[in-house]
């Protein structure tokens, strides 16, 4: 693995560097950690990397790696940049042979998304997103139940994503991740749902098996002088005709990350909460609540592959994201071994709902905007 972004002073980078290495498949190789060719290399430095794989810029990066042998060169790179950087790298490095993982959102906007499927399909290089609730083992267990038809036809989905941090004026003191989170030049044109609420959208479409297909927005910027929303509530309809509600804030002061989804269909309904994500709760209108638990041996296969630990021993945010790195790690050895790969060892994130998360940011803000109610999601 290469790595852009993500250097010295950076929140998700170090995350990203512990997933890949959880379990073991992947090494860090070379890096252009930052805009800035000195801290590029001090990053590379702790990161014990030799001096000759540390780069000055992604450019270099990408035609230096291409010239090394086969058995040398980075396989992929991980894209860890603020938005504005995403779909230039992502370009680059497809364009020079190499896969591509990129943190969300995918690019700076639709257009960008939409010209970098094109670009995956021509090189038919391997294009994955960190999505990261997806890797959680009981949002699989959800996922799967939902399909085989536990819950019976889906009527209403409700998720939220409340944060607190941004709730004043952090741009303003110092804080790296608030100012870029913030800046139109760098973020897109959004804050809120741009950087929590599609992480909320997938997460609704990767449980439920449906695909939204209309949403009514009301995005609000509620701190002074600020250039970006940081709250927004959706009402959803999805296909099949069931409901859904998208509460998602920066400004909910005293929580933390506190994700939650509510699935209900016409027999019973589930409930998971990332802040205590070892528990999936199952309802029902004839029979007492079930809880299940990560690790049981009761769950399904998809939970099971994406559990490390014995029942009783917690898995967490690292985990969910380590699972998106092994599945994208085994999508690449399938392809140098000129086998298919299986989406239940090696399900991941791709470039479609890389092109759904940017549609979704797009029209929710455009849906906010206008006096019309229900706004069309596209099938891109």
């Amino acid at each position: 693995m290469g790595m852009v972004g993500g250097g010295e002073g950076a929140f998700i980078g170090a995350i990203h560097r512990i997933a890949a290495n959880i379990d073991g498949e992947i090494e860090l190789v070379c890096g252009a950690f930052s805009s800035s060719a000195d801290r590029s290399k001090v990053s590379g430095k702790a990161l014990y990397l030799p001096a000759n794989r540390v780069y000055n810029n992604y450019r270099d990066m990408m035609q230096n790696e291409k010239a090394l042998p086969e058995e040398q060169r980075m396989q992929f790179v991980a894209i860890v940049t603020p938005n504005y950087l995403h779909f230039p790298i992502a370009k680059a490095a497809l364009e020079a042979g190499f896969h591509v993982l990129s943190d969300k959102p995918a690019t700076f906007n639709l257009q960008e998304a939409l010209d970098l499927r094109r670009l995956v399909d021509q090189t038919g290089l391997l294009y994955g997103l960190t999505y990261t609730y997806t890797g959680y083992p009981l949002i699989k267990e959800a996922k799967a139940r939902i399909a085989d038809g536990e819950l019976g036809n889906i009527r209403k989905v409700v998720v939220e994503y409340p944060q607190g941090w941004l709730a004043d004026r952090q741009e303003d003191q110092h804080n790296k991740q608030a100012a870029w989170r913030l800046d139109p030049k760098q973020a897109g044109i959004s804050s809120c749902m741009g950087d929590i609420g599609v992480h909320a959208a997938n997460l609704a479409e990767y449980v439920s098996g449906l695909k939204i297909t209309e949403i009514c927005a009301d995005l609000t910027t509620f701190v002074e002088d600020r250039d970006l929303d940081d709250d927004g509530s959706i009402l959803l309809r999805f296909e099949g005709g069931a409901k859904g509600i998208l509460f998602s804030s920066q400004i909910s002061i005293g929580d933390e990350n506190a994700l939650h989804i509510r699935i209900y269909g016409d027999k019973g309904s589930l409930e998971w909460h990332q802040q205590e994500p070892n528990t999936l709760w199952l309802k029902w209108g004839d029979k007492p609540t079930e809880m299940l638990r990560t690790g049981g041996d009761y769950l399904g296969v998809m939970a099971t592959l994406a559990t490390r630990t014995p029942m009783g021993h917690p898995e967490g945010y690292l985990e969910a994201f380590a699972n998106i790195y092994a599945a994208f790690s085994g999508q690449i050895r399938a392809r140098a071994n000129g086998q298919q790969f299986d989406l239940q060892t090696a399900d991941c994130p791709g470039i479609n709902e890389a092109v759904r998360g940017m549609a979704f940011i797009e029209l929710a803000v455009t849906a906010s905007a206008s006096d019309k109610k229900w706004h069309t999601f596209k099938q891109h």
